[in-house]
Order: C-alpha cells, then structure tokens, then sequence
C-alpha cells in the first residue's frame, strides 16, 4: 500500500500549471485530492480527468485571499474527508520591472497573493495537520533564495516565502508537522515567450523569457510534481532544482558581490 493511499491532499491553484499536475501525481498515489482554484469550469476538466484515470478527486471554489473563503475551502473539506494530511501552498504570481519603477501597490498586491494568501491558507489548515501529523507545501522559486533582474516585486515576495516556510519549520517540527519549501527554476509553460509581454515594454529582450532571462532549463510540471510527492513522504525540509543553485545561495551569503557578478553573467 502507497503512503498516500486515502490521505486526504488540499492543494491551492490547483486548476492548471503546476498545481494540476501535483493533484494528479498524489492522485495516482491513491491520495484524495481536493483541488482549488478560482474558476469552476477549469477545476471541473482536472476532477474529470482525474476520476477517467481511476484517481479521488472533488473540487472548491475559492479566492484565498479572501479569509472567508479560506475558512469555509477548510470546513468543506474536513467536513467532506474527516481529516487532511496535506496543504499544499501552490498560488501564485510573477511579474517583471525594474525595481525603481515599482510601486508599492505591486509590491502589496503580489505579497498578498505569494505570502499572505498561505499565511492565510496555513493558519485554517495547521489544526487539522497536528492532528495527523501532515505535510505544508510551499511552492517558492528560485527567487525565493536569490535575486534577479527586472524581477519587479517577485523576489520580495518569495523571500518572504521562504523565512515564513523556515519560521514554520523551527516551530512545528515539534508538534509532528513537515513543512517542505519548494523552490524550483524556471518551469515549461505553453505561454512562456508571450507570457510578460505587456510588462516587459522598455526592458531587455531576455526579461521576456522564462526566469527572467538567466540562463536555465525549464523544468517539466509533471517531472517537479514527482519530485514534490517523494520530498513530502521523506519529510525533506527543501527542495531546490536545480541543485546545482545552492552554490550560488550560499556565495551570495558569503560574497554578495560575488554572487551578483554570477548573476549579471548569466542575465542573457
């Protein structure tokens, strides 16, 4: 039997993207998914093609960064499953601009979404994951531990990610809950040469590409939802891809101007 057979798997931004393919990979697994997004008519094509597949799957509208939804996405899957093993944190948005042309409306309105939302989301979830000894999820990004250019108010937000991800682990760890940051580079998308298209007026070329022009491989959604489902059961405290990126992390704690010399290097 599959660790994950019948855990019960809550997992935000789950009607597309990343999220979508992490609901389907622990559904696979045997786990009950309960997949949310904002939009009904896109939850209801990944719930379909996740029962066609024999998985366990329902659904729940909602905006997390309206509390009240967020209470009541909580209360509807307890109520549903009896209990939750897993939250997974996987809303989120990116941006492009240069950092002296942006305002501190962005800079709330993307802390909303890629901090607060999973403060939010955490809070509702955390009694429930004591009492099974279950998983928090958080999907960060590479810049949630390095900076980049013409990044905008993205890195703030997923730094703030990260130090409330390692808060959560000092502080739980000994109430039986595993906090896992993920913090993956630059994924596959259909839309990744037009996606910032209407931000990037004025910038470099490569800010239209993915990771914001630093010289990386994409990664496969499908490939990253594997690797998060293996981090989660062995309880890993972070998950960075590529790897090869904690050298960077660490140079940039050491030699900051080092650090940044690497990355204006790479910024093609």
């Amino acid at each position: 039997m599959s660790y994950w057979t019948n855990k019960v798997v809550l997992i935000t931004g789950a009607s597309a993207g990343l999220g979508r393919c992490m609901a389907k990979t622990f559904a696979r697994e045997g786990a009950r998914v309960v997949l949310v997004a904002r939009g009904q008519q896109s939850l209801d094509e990944s719930v379909a093609e996740i029962r066609d597949s024999g998985g366990k799957a329902t659904s729940l509208t909602a905006d997390v960064t309206q509390q009240q939804h967020v209470d009541r996405l909580v209360e509807k899957t307890i109520e549903t499953h009896g209990q939750l093993d897993v939250l997974v944190n996987s809303v989120g948005r990116s941006m492009r601009g240069k950092i002296e042309e942006t305002t501190a409306e962005e800079f709330q309105e993307l802390l909303e979404v890629n901090l607060i939302a999973t403060v939010r989301c955490t809070l509702a979830a955390l009694p429930h994951l004591t009492a099974t000894g279950g998983h928090i999820v958080n999907i960060g990004s590479l810049a949630s531990k390095s900076v980049g250019l013409f990044l905008g108010a993205y890195p703030a937000s997923k730094f703030a990610m990260a130090a409330y991800s390692a808060q959560l682990r000092l502080e739980l760890e000994s109430q039986g809950v595993h906090v896992l940051l993920v913090c993956p580079g630059p994924l596959s998308r259909e839309d990744n040469s037009q996606r910032y298209n209407s931000q990037t007026q004025g910038l470099p070329e490569a800010t239209r590409r993915p990771g914001g022009g630093v010289r990386l491989r994409t990664i496969s959604s499908d490939e990253l939802a594997r690797q998060i489902l293996l981090a989660t059961e062995r309880r890993t405290a972070e998950l960075v891809i590529p790897g090869k990126a904690r050298w960077l992390f660490a140079l940039s704690q050491v030699a900051p101007r080092w650090a940044d010399w690497i990355l204006r290097k790479k910024f093609n």
